[in-house]
């Protein structure tokens, strides 16, 4: 199964204070023993909200909103996708982390759907062309 472990922002991340060499040897560290073990697919940091915008949808409008934005304990200061074999292994590396952001935080664990989820309406029509798709994307990776 894969995972999206997100790192919840701070006011500090908010407001872009960046990570001691302590904590980034810290994560480079821990983000070696993720990939080492196999499980780290991707993972990044992100810049806060101020330089972000959000696209906010109602029917057929679309409003654009630019950051930043207001609650730090709502958003998210960065992500892992991790391949796994069930939610209790993500939770055993998550509890292995360093502390992402150095003070109080939080790092939520998401399983993220697999085409196995969608049931019958995820014809195999629409399977092959996710698939073509996801091949694309990896021949650029390479």
């Amino acid at each position: 199964m894969r995972v999206m472990v997100i790192v919840n922002a701070t006011k500090a991340t908010e407001a872009g204070v960046m990570p001691t060499t302590d904590e980034l040897a810290a994560m480079g560290k821990y983000n070696e023993e993720l990939v080492k073990a196999g499980i780290m697919l991707a993972g990044d940091g992100l810049h806060p909200t101020k330089r972000a915008a959000r696209i906010q949808f109602n029917g057929d409008k679309r409003v654009v909103v630019d950051g930043p934005f207001a609650e730090s304990k709502e958003l998210i200061a960065g992500f892992w996708i991790w391949q796994v074999k069930s939610l209790e292994e993500a939770i055993e590396w998550g509890k292995r982390c360093p502390n992402p952001t150095g003070a109080m935080g939080q790092l939520e664990l998401r399983p993220l759907f697999e085409a196995s989820d969608f049931g019958a309406e995820y014809t195999p029509e629409l399977r092959a062309n996710e698939d073509k798709l996801r091949k694309q994307i990896e021949s650029r990776e390479s």
